[in-house]
């Protein structure tokens, strides 16, 4: 089992807000690849990294999926078609071996 989450921000690289409906679509089409979806959307986080000596804030929303078995190949492609829905020159995809208890 994997858990693979995306972390997306609240606006483009040019302060223009993504509209509600683009999150709720993506969560609605996890949801129906996945048969499930936990898209923390209400309160987002708060993310900061240093790129060329500044400081860089994004506001994100993140969406969790459990999955059996990981092609590395089609998450690729679905970060580099969230990369053109969303505006961003780089989506986070990452994933973790799981375990449930």
């Amino acid at each position: 089992m994997h858990l693979l989450q995306i972390l997306l921000p609240l606006q483009d690289n040019t302060g223009r807000r993504f509209k509600q409906k683009d999150f709720e679509h993506l969560k609605e089409e996890l949801a129906a690849e996945h048969g499930g979806v936990t898209a923390y959307l209400q309160s987002p986080a708060e993310g900061l990294w240093n790129q060329a000596g500044a400081t860089d804030r994004d506001d994100v929303v993140i969406f969790e999926v459990m999955t059996e078995e990981i092609d590395l190949s089609r998450w690729r492609q679905r970060r580099a078609d969230l990369e053109r829905r969303f505006r961003q020159d780089k989506v986070i995809v990452r994933y973790w071996p799981l375990s449930l208890v």
